[in-house]
């Protein structure tokens, strides 16, 4: 044995350094740049116009904007309409995931088919659909328009697939041993449901509560037939912004869009903290 490998064999190899991270390659900084601008472009420089436009007249305009009677009501309404919503949907489209993922019934292509539909139909022929049905000429005899019910019934429509598509692929990956387990140890459905399941799709149920109420925030198509617009009772915000564009008061429109944006980014901003705490747990 000589000298040499007899060192190799004593000497121990050298400790690993932390991997450096990849350098950016051309085609991917090029990429990277495309997307920024790209982003930049549709997103940032307008949401930057908007939020620029709100303060024209300063921290004080921007408060007495928000302040006013009429655009303090549709903001109150708007507000409490949409998280009245995402608490409706956060259980019925949990269930519905489950039904839809659990049972087999005929129709069930069906029923997939149809949850989509908010996504792909106008959000003004939801609104002319919804009058069609419940309004005074209605089949059923309920007349829902100039109501807040209505309001409510409209921004359920348009926000009904969020929990549901969110739900589905982790009730599909979700392990059923683990709650047959439960079961043979003497758990009750709601024990199961409560300890098992419960925790595994609860991420995802906050994940779609969160989008369905960042969109009815926002929501204006569906809502102005059947809201009837009606001020300090049915009138949404995003109406009163339209209102106020309407009457050349920019800046009061600005002001109520930036505070519902500022509200949407806190909701996105939640969500994504809830995934990464639920992916490091995983």
């Amino acid at each position: 044995m000589t000298l040499l490998s007899e060192l190799d064999r004593v000497t121990p190899p050298p400790a690993r350094r932390g991997r450096r991270p990849a350098a950016v390659t051309g085609g991917a900084g090029l990429g990277l740049g495309v997307g920024v601008l790209w982003l930049t472009l549709l997103v940032l420089l307008p949401i930057a116009a908007i939020v620029s436009t709100a303060f024209d007249d300063g921290i004080a305009g921007f408060w007495d904007a928000i302040t006013d009677p009429e655009a303090r009501s549709a903001i109150t309404f708007t507000i409490g309409a949409a998280a009245l919503v995402t608490v409706i949907n956060a259980v019925m489209g949990t269930l519905i995931a489950w039904v839809l993922v659990r049972d087999s019934f005929p129709g069930k292509r069906v029923v997939e088919v149809i949850i989509d539909i908010p996504f792909a139909l106008p959000t003004i022929v939801a609104g002319l659909v919804l009058i069609t049905l419940y309004g005074p000429s209605g089949p059923f005899g309920i007349n829902l328009v100039g109501t807040r019910a209505g309001v409510v019934l409209a921004l359920l429509f348009v926000t009904l697939p969020f929990v549901v598509r969110s739900v589905q692929p982790v009730l599909i990956d979700a392990d059923r041993e683990v709650e047959q387990a439960a079961a043979s140890l003497g758990a009750s459905g709601f024990t199961t449901f409560r300890r098992v399941i419960l925790p595994t799709v609860l991420p995802a149920v906050v994940s779609g509560a969160g989008l369905s109420f960042a969109r009815a925030l926002g929501e204006f198509g569906s809502v102005i037939l059947i809201s009837a617009n009606l001020i300090g009772k049915t009138q949404v915000s995003s109406s009163y912004i339209l209102k106020m564009i309407e009457s050349a008061e920019p800046v009061a429109a600005a002001s109520v869009a930036t505070l519902l944006l500022g509200l949407a980014v806190v909701v996105l901003v939640l969500l994504d903290v809830v995934q990464r705490r639920t992916a490091r747990r995983d």
